[in-house]
């Protein structure tokens, strides 16, 4: 009969090998807990029977729901927010010019989780030009999770949640409402995002390279070497001189740390030079 340790254990590597990421063990009364109530919402009596589960086809609709109990989604509106900080006061104005000039400008929120780093993207980006909607600037934010990417695409967050934004930014950032409970991001911003499903260790299906991409509180949760792979994977799929930010207790490892200058607290920019061609964006680099 398979215990929660057990259970824990087969959860554990599943995870490793679907998605890169792995639970460490301090979380095993998180995932436990949230297995439990997957197993109480399925009318199962046991993890065997959870496991088993697995083995059927009924089981591929499963994983969906043991990958969000698995990872961890915690983020907020501007976290961390030296980062759009910066993004507005010394990146926006030159990629600004550059859409103006007729330029496509990319920035991707890899990891978005629920959505609110991309809108806060798309609000930066709104306030360094309030008519960016006229030129070919676009936001992909992805993420491994389904359930999440719901939620990022209503664009409806609990009331809650609005106290993150500053008071300067609501007017820009969200739409007028009469609800208590809940408030809506402006479609202004909303439709400068798209969102998709994208595993960060899987193919990337994007051909066009991004000026900045947004890639934080993702990393810890893989091992050594598959960061050091994305941060490989993050610099061919920049431009040359690209920006790519990181999570605050994550730093960049492996061959990438050649291909990016420090530019502020864990903020780093794409360097000229050899090995910062483009490469393919296979899993298999």
């Amino acid at each position: 009969m398979h215990s929660p340790t057990q259970t824990f254990g087969r959860s554990r590597k599943w995870q490793m090998r679907s998605t890169g990421y792995f639970s460490r063990i301090s979380k095993k009364p998180l995932v436990y807990s949230r297995l439990a109530k997957r197993l109480r919402a399925l009318g199962l009596n046991s993890f065997r029977e959870y496991c088993d589960l697995f083995r059927t086809t009924a089981g591929r609709d499963e994983q969906t729901h043991l990958l969000s109990a698995l990872t961890t989604n915690v983020t907020h509106f501007f976290r961390e927010n030296h980062h759009f900080e910066q993004l507005s006061t010394e990146i926006l104005p030159r990629l600004i010019d550059a859409a103006r000039r007729g330029e496509k400008v990319r920035i991707w929120s890899a990891a978005c989780s629920a959505g609110q780093e991309a809108y806060c993207l798309a609000a930066a980006v709104v306030a360094a030009c309030p008519d960016a909607g006229r030129f070919d600037i676009k936001i992909l934010a992805t993420d491994v999770d389904p359930n999440v990417l719901k939620i990022a695409e209503t664009g409806r967050y609990p009331v809650d949640q609005l106290s993150a934004i500053p008071s300067e930014m609501r007017r820009t950032m969200v739409a007028p409402t009469t609800s208590d409970d809940d408030f809506e991001i402006n479609p202004k911003l909303r439709e400068l995002v798209t969102f998709g499903e994208l595993n960060l260790v899987g193919d990337w299906p994007m051909k066009r390279p991004f000026d900045v991409i947004f890639c934080r509180n993702a990393a810890i949760y893989f091992d050594q070497t598959t960061q050091a792979r994305l941060w490989e994977r993050f610099n061919t799929a920049l431009k040359p001189m690209g920006y790519l930010m990181i999570g605050h207790s994550e730093r960049l490892s492996g061959p990438a740390t050649q291909y990016f200058k420090s530019i502020g607290v864990t903020a780093y920019q794409k360097q000229q030079g050899p090995g910062t061609g483009r490469a393919p964006y296979s899993g298999e680099q």
